[in-house]
């Protein structure tokens, strides 16, 4: 079971009197904001280093093996995308 534990966190009284009038504008209390601003901080937060550790990946794969696409493939690829055309993706270059 996962157990519910409150953390404290600091902050300063400007910060508590924004987010005061917004959870009041909100009709929501100072509590239910600041779980939806942690939950939506982790979400943006986490799908950035997954984006992050793809390029990383990406990044040693090209130096293990030197496989690419061209930026002219690339480019004519995504235009024909774009044209709401099919289009095989490009073949990698060594």
């Amino acid at each position: 079971m996962n157990a519910v534990r409150p953390i404290a966190v600091k902050l300063d009284q400007e910060t508590r009197d924004r987010l005061k009038r917004l959870a009041d504008a909100r009709d929501r209390s100072t509590h239910w904001m600041l779980r939806e601003a942690v939950s939506q901080f982790l979400s943006r937060e986490e799908a950035r280093e997954a984006f992050r550790q793809a390029g990383l990946a990406a990044w040693q794969e090209y130096q293990m093996t030197g496989q690419h696409v061209t930026h002219e493939d690339a480019d004519a690829w995504l235009a024909k995308l774009e044209a709401g055309e099919e289009a095989d993706i490009p073949q990698c270059h060594n």
